[in-house]
């Protein structure tokens, strides 16, 4: 679950503009432009944000975005440089899947919601986009699902375990058998091989033997009568 932070006590670096959108508005004299920016800033360790901002020229409506975005910064939990679990984000019809990744995956996500993770700090991550691809309404759909998240301790909390100040999850005695309650492995190399090792003959080996043996004594008998 995010927390809403002051931008104040940050270390933000560059921010990343998603999309500058234009639009003509006809006149008496000809046609007036406008543009829409839409920016993500964070410090990359955890916190980020977002805003937008117009104006009559791009550098402005950048600027405007930058500063509404220093005022929507939120800070969400990791785990590591991934997040702690997948999470669905929806916003209209954009819906943003983000799944945790091994070290070693990097971010598998389209220009819009990278913007948005590589800000807040996650080096491995997979995400899939699915409905609109509209860029305002994907970015509103991943910051949906990053509230979302929740952290170990937060989940202990919810729970009604106990946490400690030590570590996040709470600290559980392994339960396990006595020395004398342990059940004993059964020796099955005996059982498989046989009696191979001993002589390099097999217990069908021998029978074969001794009932060739036997066979051979009665037809002799036979033989001789």
């Amino acid at each position: 679950m995010g927390q809403r932070i002051s931008a104040r006590d940050l270390e933000l670096g560059e921010e990343k503009v998603v999309r500058v959108n234009r639009t003509a508005a006809v006149v008496k004299g000809g046609r007036r432009f406008s543009f829409a920016a839409l920016v993500v800033v964070g410090d990359r360790k955890g916190a980020v944000g977002w805003g937008q901002g117009k104006a009559r020229e791009v550098p402005v409506s950048i600027e405007k975005a930058v500063r509404d975005a220093r005022k929507n910064m939120t800070r969400y939990p990791l785990r590591g440089d991934t997040i702690p679990h997948a999470v669905w984000g929806h916003y209209r019809s954009a819906r943003v899947l983000l799944k945790p990744a091994a070290p070693g995956t990097g971010i598998k996500a389209g220009a819009s919601v990278r913007a948005v993770v590589e800000e807040l700090g996650i080096r491995n991550v997979l995400t899939k986009v699915y409905g609109s691809r509209n860029p305002l309404n994907v970015v509103k759909a991943c910051f949906n699902g990053l509230d979302q998240l929740l952290s170990k301790k937060q989940v202990f909390e919810l729970r009604g375990l106990p946490v400690h100040p030590d570590r996040e999850g709470p600290k559980l005695e392994p339960v396990g058998l006595d020395e004398g309650d342990k059940p004993r492995r059964k020796d099955t190399r005996k059982m498989k091989g046989g009696d191979k090792g001993r002589g390099g003959r097999g217990r069908r080996g021998r029978d074969r033997e001794e009932g060739g043996e036997s066979g051979g004594g009665e037809g002799e008998q036979a033989s001789e009568s």
